[in-house]
């Protein structure tokens, strides 16, 4: 069924706090006379934004320009209450402001959103208060049992048809493939990832595993066929519960795979393996020393642990219009803040890998797909919705292409494990368990 509301999943439609110049039921000054202060703030948000090399053009068909002599790519607003939006919070407002159509990109968009990341990020660099502001007007939404659900509910249940018309076919992963080979299929790099991940928690037949956030179930499934474990996988999302049930029933895995709907904070059991990809960034660092308690209850004597992770070099939130619209309660973290799961509960880490460029590439692929079934998506969704998930996944690759997302995986153990690897040769010795 068609939904004709970007809200799909009940979140109101709201800005933030502040006016709200991103809306407007009618466009009073389309066709109207730009007087001196359009001109002036079209110049004032050129230089807000770091003074790109783009060329700003005015509903009267007026243009404004920074110093750069290369203006390949232009922005068209259709309205003054477009560029006060965007001066008053852009990292906000362009997201509504696009996807409601009130802001037009002539050229291609990536190149579009890499070279503002670029030039945002040179000039954010010399402004210190600028992530205080933007969490004074953009605070993200809290991952509490209660708002994590809410938060999950947002994304992943907008129905199991639209995500299965661009993820891969195999197994539905909602996370990084792994491209040793740059020319892989998204299948076989989802494979590989699979398969990655096993390796490095050295995956034995009959052992057990806890999995937290397990998506639409394929890694479970996967390590239940593949490698002869056991394991137990925690969701929130009622649509991906329901998907994973159904298709371990279908592969006769049923008996070797159970999928609970449940937060991850009520793991229950004693395990060899605790496995988490995707779901740390929904965690929130105020969770994390709760999330470290839970993987030490649960985790047996000799256990260990692998955490896949979208996360920064500096801390940060995640974009304000991502987070508000898309990924409600999403927060990328560091390393160091990661450390806040292991320090207290003495887990040693053994072994961390990014894996960044290889998100960009997934991303790429997905973005393909999404727009090869347009047709589809739009018999589901309306406009708004359509541009603003290509928004997203557009600027996902730019944000993992110019650096300001990383890819995390980490491995860890218990401290005095002994049984330890003397090198990585594990990882790429080309054999795949059948």
């Amino acid at each position: 069924m068609r939904r004709d509301k970007f809200e799909p999943l009940g979140v109101p439609d709201i800005a933030g706090r502040g006016p709200d110049w991103s809306k407007s039921t009618e466009h009073e000054h389309v066709g109207g006379r730009v007087t001196a202060l359009d001109r002036w703030l079209a110049r004032q948000l050129l230089a807000a934004v770091g003074d790109p090399p783009f060329r700003f053009v005015l509903w009267n068909g007026e243009t404004a320009a920074g110093p750069s002599d290369k203006h390949t790519l232009e922005v068209r607003f259709v309205d003054r209450g477009a560029i006060m939006g965007l001066l008053y919070d852009p990292e906000l407002r362009f997201g509504d402001l696009y996807s409601s159509g009130r802001i037009e990109v002539e050229g291609d968009l990536l190149e579009f959103v890499e070279t503002a990341y670029r030039a945002l990020d040179a000039k954010l660099a010399r402004s210190p208060w600028h992530h205080r502001l933007s969490r004074l007007r953009n605070r993200p939404r809290t991952n509490t049992l209660s708002g994590s659900r809410s938060n999950i509910h947002h994304h992943y249940d907008l129905g199991n048809e639209f995500y299965r018309l661009w993820l891969d076919r195999e197994v539905m992963q909602y996370t990084c493939a792994y491209y040793p080979d740059p020319t892989m299929t998204l299948e076989q790099a989802q494979v590989a990832k699979l398969h990655h991940v096993c390796r490095k928690l050295r995956l034995e037949p009959g052992q057990t595993v806890a999995e937290a956030g397990c998506g639409w179930g394929g890694l479970a499934r996967f390590m239940a066929k593949h490698y002869g474990v056991k394991v137990r996988a925690y969701n929130i999302s009622r649509e991906q519960v329901s998907f994973a049930r159904e298709r371990a029933a279908e592969e006769g895995l049923a008996e070797r795979v159970e999928y609970v709907e449940d937060d991850y904070r009520n793991i229950r059991g004693d395990f060899d393996v605790f496995v988490s990809v995707g779901m740390l960034e929904h965690v929130g660092t105020d969770h994390y020393r709760e999330l470290g308690g839970v993987i030490d209850r649960c985790l047996k004597d000799k256990g260990r642990g692998l955490i896949h992770t979208i996360g920064r070099n500096q801390a940060g939130l995640m974009n304000a219009w991502i987070e508000k619209r898309i990924f409600p309660g999403a927060y990328p973290p560091t390393l160091g803040q990661m450390m806040e799961i292991f320090e207290p509960w003495e887990f040693s880490v053994q072994d961390v890998e990014n894996l960044r460029l290889h998100y960009a590439r997934t991303l790429t692929h997905w973005l393909e797909r999404f727009d090869r079934n347009l047709d589809h998506i739009e018999d589901m969704f309306d406009e708004r919705f359509i541009r603003a998930w290509r928004l997203y996944l557009v600027g996902s690759i730019a944000a993992f292409t110019t650096g300001s997302l990383q890819l995390f995986q980490v491995v860890f153990e218990r401290p005095h494990t002994n049984e330890l690897p003397w090198s990585r040769a594990h990882l790429y010795t080309g054999d795949h368990p059948q």
